[in-house]
């Protein structure tokens, strides 16, 4: 878009050159309005080009109405009013931790959790999740791109409470661990 305001500018320079008639300066006017048109075209052409890169695909917002269809990875024209949003489609992790360098957020972030026997236990948990290509303008628009604050780490915390409680404190670690995980999941 910069390519633009310049070449506009310039075109607009050059048609006031242009117009003056007893001036020398008049002589510039006619290439100084090639020059910026053609910086206004460069302009156009550069805006219309995207790269998606592998692993993403890009929602398209069209002064901030979120476009229904997805741009796959690869090279696209668009429309050059369009703004294009990268959303990850590999699948990610999100790590809560007891450790305070560990996890996503700094501090200590594991999960307390009731036990069937009544104890509390501390569980460290990473979350492995991805975004269905087809759903990121509808992630986009419903949740924005914080959607891990907003939907991984409480569903994830909220689902290990509930289903912790069918366990006793010793289970959860040894015996029942892969039981425990599957119910999660």
């Amino acid at each position: 878009m910069p390519f633009v305001i310049i070449g506009v500018v310039i075109f607009l320079g050059g048609y006031i050159l242009s117009r003056m008639v007893n001036d020398k300066r008049s002589v510039f006017g006619k290439p100084a309005m090639a020059i910026g048109a053609g910086v206004v075209l460069i302009g156009i052409i550069t805006a219309s080009v995207v790269q998606i890169d592998s692993g993403h695909v890009g929602v398209q917002k069209l002064y901030g109405n979120v476009q229904a269809g997805v741009l796959y990875s690869g090279l696209h024209f668009i429309n050059p009013l369009l703004d294009i949003e990268p959303v990850e489609t590999r699948t990610q992790n999100y790590t809560m931790s007891g450790v305070h360098n560990e996890g996503d957020k700094a501090g200590d972030d594991a999960i307390r959790v009731l036990s069937a026997d009544g104890l509390e236990v501390t569980i460290d948990l990473t979350v492995l999740f991805r975004v269905i290509p087809e759903s990121a303008p509808n992630l986009f628009k419903q949740t924005g791109l914080d959607y891990k604050d907003k939907i991984v780490r409480p569903i994830s915390r909220t689902k290990i409470r509930d289903n912790a409680v069918y366990y006793d404190a010793v289970s959860l670690y040894s015996t029942k661990r892969d039981e425990f995980q599957a119910r999660i999941y």
